[in-house]
């Protein structure tokens, strides 16, 4: 393998990786332009959507059938934990201080996390993720792409597309993006601020569960602290591309997941959590407000 055919299968390996970020970055991006949250238990939904899947999966095999059944159940177990979520932890400390909320939103990571580590079913214990057989393309002789990251790269963009049209061409994102402007004027223009925020909450728990039987289907192993480390990079893509906005979220994914790859590849996989955190640094320094984010001017 010559070194530009080693570069374009990093390069995949490093849009596969982006695109699970991407997902997971997309729900704190969301959350915090809305209510100004940094929901820290985005990474431990993911990981409920995960385990939500990889039962599916044991029961329905890892057929068509039973990759959209594990999708399917993942994102409805998702977007209801994060109804419950919100509405009993998040909801009555909206008009408290920041801190109270921030505090909160780890203490509802631990609870899950722990919660996962007692149940009989789950346990501590690291587990085996059912997978589809894994297949190789060959691309001219360039390159070679697995059957898995065509599923990864392909879902993931289905669904970033299908957020951008909810978003922008939906009653409901319109809806969601006056609230995220003024909470206070859309309540007295009729919008149902408590409804449009349960929602921005599902929506991005949803693409959360789906991003965890990606992360899982490409890396097949699941336990109960999973979703930490990806969770934390996730809210390091969110802030790279600009937290609070979409499009944002989905480049500071794919630009981390790219750069952690390459970094594995070409210098160590001991350097790669330095190098992700070292571009967020150098990018804020040069752009505080992210990649895509906008300086607001506060009047007084």
């Amino acid at each position: 393998m010559n070194s530009f055919s080693m570069f374009l299968n990093q390069l995949i390996n490093g849009l596969q990786l982006g695109s699970i970020y991407a997902l997971i970055a997309l729900g704190y991006t969301m959350v915090y332009g809305i209510v100004k949250l940094i929901n820290f238990a985005h990474g431990d939904i993911m990981m409920m959507g995960a385990y939500a899947g990889y039962f599916v999966l044991r029961a329905m095999g890892t057929g068509f059938s039973g990759m959209a059944c594990a999708f399917l159940a993942a994102m409805v177990f998702c977007a209801l934990l994060s109804l419950v979520i919100e509405r009993f932890a998040y909801r009555p400390l909206r008009n408290a201080p920041r801190l109270n909320s921030l505090i909160t939103a780890i203490a509802v990571e631990l609870i899950l996390q722990n919660l996962m580590r007692v149940l009989p079913f789950v346990g501590p214990n690291p587990r085996q993720y059912p997978t589809v057989p894994l297949k190789q393309f060959n691309l001219g002789g360039i390159c070679t792409i697995s059957n898995l990251q065509i599923i990864v790269i392909v879902s993931a963009a289905v669904l970033m597309l299908v957020l951008n049209f909810i978003v922008n061409y939906t009653k409901t994102g319109k809806a969601m993006q006056a609230v995220s402007f003024d909470m206070q004027a859309s309540a007295l223009m009729g919008i149902n601020v408590n409804k449009t925020i349960a929602i921005t909450f599902v929506i991005g728990s949803v693409l959360a569960g789906a991003g965890g039987v990606l992360y899982a289907t490409a890396y097949p192993q699941i336990e109960p602290t999973m979703g930490y480390i990806p969770g934390l990079k996730a809210f390091v893509a969110a802030v790279l591309g600009g937290i609070g906005s979409i499009p944002g979220a989905m480049f500071g994914g794919v630009i981390l997941g790219i750069a952690e790859t390459m970094t594995k590849a070409y210098l160590s996989s001991q350097y790669a959590d330095a190098i992700s955190y070292s571009l967020l640094i150098i990018i804020l320094l040069v752009k505080p407000t992210g990649i895509f984010g906008k300086k607001r001017t506060v009047k007084v």
